[in-house]
């Protein structure tokens, strides 16, 4: 009984082993037709797939991988795939897979890996585990796709950004400026920092010339460029150098310079530059310069990177362009403002010089009568005494300098023309002579308030002389020097310098082109308002104690010089004063000085016309003295009437002596109406704008002479005689 139970179980147990047997010959048949499955999807698929035990150690890679990298599976197998990423990523892949391991989490991944041509490129990573009904994990399975073109695409997009961005932020830059060397010098730095080079400089260019000149150079470019013989100043040859092609308005880039010949190109990389872009700057198909751009490794500058340099040359030419007008324009402006600033102020001198004109002919007039009596006391009168002869004397000394006065007044500002009674004047002698006359204002009534003022004089040897008038030029120095005093209440040093002026040598010019003399003090100086205005007529900063007419009194006369005025002064570093004056080859001009004969032998009939009284009765009285007989006419009508009656009556007169400004008839019309009646009587023409005439060459037509008032005997007896000689002949 026991025995059949036992067979029956055997035969139970055989029967299942039998069906176990039966099922995994068929599960094995399942698995082997889902591995050919596998298999024949995963070859199918574009991607690089692989599979991994779980420890990590790869046991598959498909046709794809093997094809790709062009190494067989099993060298690959293992560890083997590492082999193939590339060296920067190697370390990155490593950590992450193994975390991923440690995890029994997805592994996604982007990094590159090495083709059978030796080529990298990019591939992103999926791997999964595939896990058993209770969750081990069986295997890992991976696949890599391409992801170089939009990897690629990404790169140019984010880098075209970024030039985008640095192209926006150097345009911004170099609006904000309007110096053209700072525009440059904002643009080169840019380049260095943000794209980067590793050399940078400008070279500006004239189309007449064969060479360029480096006109800047970046600030960490500059060690560089010493080297190789390019810092700013430098003058580059243009040949077959690179530069030629970049003048002609392309854009040159040498991938390599180690493999030119060409010299220039050749000194970059001896200075360890192998890459090169040189860029045009134009502006209306017009190079004026190139930009060079250069790198210390070859094939460094990518095709956006030449496109880069070529897009901001286009923008820093226009902002160069523009910074080029704007300058002009402000030189314009400045020129301008500097023309209007001389025109109004020789206007204002103008203006004053005519009031001063006709004050002065007034006051001539009034003191004319004066000075002829004086000086006919003076020679008539035997029977003065010592004490009134000596009055009269000062009253005739007082009647020169208060002419003088106001033919200084008068004359702030007249035309510069060559005057008769200019002669050669040698500046370092009247400096010598201003000092001395000054020494009292600026040696001994300083020393009685305690206060020393330094007097210096650094005097130039072999000084040219210069043709002027002399008085004029003392007197102007006078005053300078005495403005220097008042700005030096507390003392100081005061430095009255001459030197030569000589021309630039590039000006090819020979010889000294003037002389300067220069007043320096070291008192309060002025600020830039004063300094501006100090020159104008009444402006003063002296308060009552001063008129305002000094330093306008020197401008006129440094204009009727020919020459120029300059002032540099600034609070509390004093004051320098330069009057720049021109030399002359040309011998002076003759002095106007006659020959004055005495009185004329024989007496004259002697037409007076005048409109002032006082002036009439002197004159008439004057002359009588002196053996005349004299007729007078109040006024110019009067004055050609009775010319008109005394030549009916047969009793012409031999000399007329005419006023110019009188009402109605002046003595113009006077003069044209008596040359009119009788060419051959002279005519002189005695008035307070006598020296303004004279200076202008202004004389009325028909005068044989003219005459200043106040007029002196001696003047009249010299015109009388001359005329009357002239008119006998």
């Amino acid at each position: 009984m026991e025995g059949r139970e036992r067979t029956a179980q055997l035969e139970l147990m055989n029967r299942a082993l039998e069906a176990e047997i039966a099922a995994h010959r068929a599960a094995a048949v399942v698995l082997r037709g889902s591995e050919e499955r596998f298999r024949t999807l995963v070859e199918s698929l574009p991607h690089l797939i692989w599979t991994c035990r779980p420890d990590g150690s790869c046991d598959y890679l498909n046709r794809q991988w093997t094809e790709y990298t062009g190494r067989s599976a099993e060298s690959q197998l293992g560890d083997g795939w590492m082999e193939q990423v590339h060296p920067d990523d190697r370390e990155r892949v490593c950590t992450q897979w193994a975390a991923a391991m440690v995890r029994g989490d997805r592994f996604d991944i982007e990094f590159r890996i090495r083709r059978g041509d030796g080529e990298y490129r990019w591939f992103e990573t999926r791997t999964i585990p595939l896990r058993d009904a209770a969750g081990r994990i069986l295997k890992w399975l991976g696949s890599y796709t391409d992801i170089e073109a939009p990897r690629r695409a990404q790169y140019r997009a984010a880098t075209q950004l970024e030039r985008l961005g640095l192209l926006n932020r150097i345009t911004r830059a170099i609006g904000e400026r309007q110096d053209l060397n700072s525009i440059l010098r904002v643009v080169i730095c840019n380049l260095e920092d943000h794209l980067p080079i590793d050399f940078g400089c400008v070279c500006s260019y004239e189309a007449t010339q064969e060479s360029v000149t480096v006109t800047c150079v970046g600030e960490r470019s500059e060690p560089l460029a010493a080297e190789i013989a390019m810092s700013q100043g430098a003058r580059v040859d243009i040949d077959r150098n690179g530069l030629s092609g970049g003048l002609r308005g392309q854009l040159v880039h040498e991938p390599d310079l180690g493999r030119t010949d060409v010299p220039f190109l050749q000194r970059l990389a001896r200075g360890g530059l192998h890459s090169l872009v040189i860029a045009p700057l134009l502006v209306d198909s017009n190079v004026f310069g190139v930009l060079v751009a250069a790198r210390r490794e070859a094939h460094s500058f990518s095709s956006g990177d030449c496109e880069f340099i070529g897009q901001l040359c286009e923008h820093v030419a226009l902002a160069a362009h523009q910074a080029q007008i704007y300058a002009a324009l402000q030189q314009a402006y400045d020129e301008l403002r500097q023309t209007t600033r001389t025109v109004l102020q020789q206007e204002r001198l103008r203006a004053l010089g005519q009031m001063a004109s006709g004050i002065a002919h007034d006051i001539n007039n009034t003191i004319s009568p004066i000075a002829l009596y004086t000086e006919s006391l003076l020679e008539h009168e035997s029977g003065l005494t010592e004490r009134a002869r000596e009055y009269l004397q000062t009253i005739q000394r007082a009647i020169v300098d208060v002419e003088q006065t106001i033919a200084r007044v008068r004359e702030f500002y007249r035309p510069h023309e060559a005057q008769s009674g200019w002669a050669r004047v040698d500046l370092n002698g009247l400096v010598q002579q201003v000092v001395d006359l000054t020494r009292a204002r600026w040696s001994d009534l300083p020393q009685q308030r305690g206060i020393v003022i330094l007097v210096q004089t650094e005097l130039a040897a072999d000084l040219p002389t210069i043709r002027g008038a002399d008085h004029e030029i003392r007197d102007a120095l006078i005053n300078l020097v005495f403005n220097a005093v008042d700005a030096m209440p507390e003392g100081g040093t005061l430095t009255l310098r001459t030197a030569v002026v000589f021309p630039n040598p590039s000006d090819g010019t020979q010889g000294p082109l003037g002389v300067r003399v220069e007043v320096r003090d070291t008192g309060l100086g002025m600020n830039e308002e004063t300094r501006r205005r100090c020159v104008e007529p009444f402006f003063t900063t002296k308060g009552e104690r001063g008129t305002g007419l000094g330093l306008a009194s020197v401008y006129g006369m440094t204009q009727r010089h020919g020459g120029s005025l300059q002032i540099d002064s600034e609070p509390g570093n004093g004051t320098s004063i330069l009057l720049v004056f021109p030399t002359s080859d040309t011998d002076p001009a003759p002095s106007d000085q006659r020959h004055v004969p005495p009185a004329p032998m024989r007496s004259q009939r002697i037409l007076i016309v005048d409109d002032d009284p006082l002036i009439i009765e002197s004159l008439r009285n004057t002359l009588r003295s002196e053996g005349h007989f004299v007729t007078t006419a109040d006024g110019g009508q009067a004055g050609i009437d009775s010319f008109m009656a005394a030549g009916k009556l047969g009793e012409p007169f031999s000399v007329v002596i005419t006023d110019l400004g009188m009402p109605y008839v002046d003595g113009r019309k006077v003069a044209a109406a008596i040359r009119a009646a009788s060419p051959s009587t002279p005519i002189i023409l005695l008035t307070g704008w006598g020296r303004r005439l004279i200076s202008e060459s202004d004389v009325p037509s028909g005068v044989d002479r003219v005459l200043s008032k106040p007029p002196r005997l001696r003047d009249l007896r010299a015109a009388l005689a001359e005329v009357t000689e002239r008119s006998a002949r």
